[in-house]
């Protein structure tokens, strides 16, 4: 697994990252001692950026992650997040950007972790009424603290992104990115790569779809949140699936599968992107690992923008409630 930079501060991570979200939450089922098994596989892979947050679970990822790099812990970087609000009992309270928050849900994850310090530090979503200023200074005291290392930001507006770079560097601006998620290449991609902001792609598999193993919206357990998610539902779901048939045939032509070609996609489109797939198998780890090893020609990428151009994806990416907190040009304190 190669290295990438992130961002002009130092840091250094693999090439391709593991999300850990759907280890503890959203994503049907689990079982603790695969996801751990999964990780410590990731690490022998040479996979050693990980991406947790302090809701998933809620909580009890970061724990899932504690046990997992607990004699393991020089050989990764750990990304988590704050922002999100959520009592132990799931349920949503809103995003925060108080400095207080920030400090407190800190302190918190420090705690689940067991660890020192965070190596990465974003911003879940951005809280549209606190000055972006207040959030990103009290992210910077961290720094100054040891308590983090670097900072990140998620699903943030390029305006937003360039007032929080004028407070404290930026190494990496998370955001959903893949080949039926293309917004980011309009406004979201230029920026970061002007201020020299690395770019952490996540959902790159299209929550799964991408992978062709989702045929039917039957296929997800009836506790994943993707049977609530637009483009997974109705006329959607059988829309969007004629783009997966498409990028089936370009895989199999090219003796990988639909993953790993969409992986490898995303690596092509820039060296300052690390697209984070997230799985809680390891048979599913490797072939997403081996993604990074498919070379495609400028003729495939030719083939590949003729079946997922920009807007191919039908349906929003969440659902009303949720979309409300992801990227937005509203005017921010």
């Amino acid at each position: 697994m190669q290295m990438r930079k992130l961002g002009n501060q130092g840091l250094m991570v693999s090439e391709m990252g593991l999300g850990c979200m759907g280890m503890s939450e959203y994503y049907g089922s689990f079982d603790d001692r695969e996801s751990i098994a999964t990780i410590h596989h990731a690490i022998d892979l040479g996979i050693n950026f990980l991406d947790t947050a302090d809701i998933y679970g809620p909580f009890t990822n970061e724990q899932l992650v504690r046990k997992a790099i607990r004699d393991r812990r020089d050989q990764v970087v750990v990304a988590t997040k704050f922002g999100n609000v959520r009592t132990s009992d799931g349920q949503f309270l809103g995003v925060s950007g108080k400095p207080d928050y920030v400090r407190s849900a800190c302190d918190a994850s420090l705690q689940r972790l067991a660890i020192d310090t965070i190596d990465l530090y974003y911003q879940h979503r951005v809280d549209p009424t606190i000055p972006i200023e207040e959030t990103i200074g009290a992210m910077a005291e961290l720094v100054q603290q040891g308590k983090v290392r670097y900072l990140g930001m998620s699903e943030a507006a390029p305006a937003t992104i360039r007032r929080a770079q004028a407070v404290h560097p930026i190494s990496a601006l998370q955001t959903e990115y893949s080949l039926w998620s293309r917004d980011p290449e309009d406004e979201i991609l230029p920026t970061v790569r002007e201020l020299g902001i690395g770019f952490v792609a996540y959902s790159p598999l299209g929550r799964g779809f991408l992978s062709g193993a989702i045929t039917k919206p039957e296929d997800l357990d009836p506790t994943d949140f993707r049977s609530q998610s637009p483009r997974f539902q109705g006329e959607n779901f059988y829309k969007n699936l004629q783009l997966v048939e498409q990028v089936k045939a370009i895989a199999a032509q090219k003796s990988v599968t639909p993953s790993q070609l969409a992986l490898a996609w995303l690596l092509a489109q820039g060296k300052d992107i690390v697209p984070i797939p997230g799985t809680k198998r390891r048979k599913y780890l490797r072939e997403n690992a081996d993604g990074a090893d498919v070379t495609l020609t400028p003729e495939d990428l030719q083939r590949i923008e003729v079946v997922a151009p920009k807007e191919i994806a039908v349906g929003e990416r969440y659902a009303p409630r949720h979309m409300s907190s992801v990227i937005s040009k509203r005017i921010q304190k």
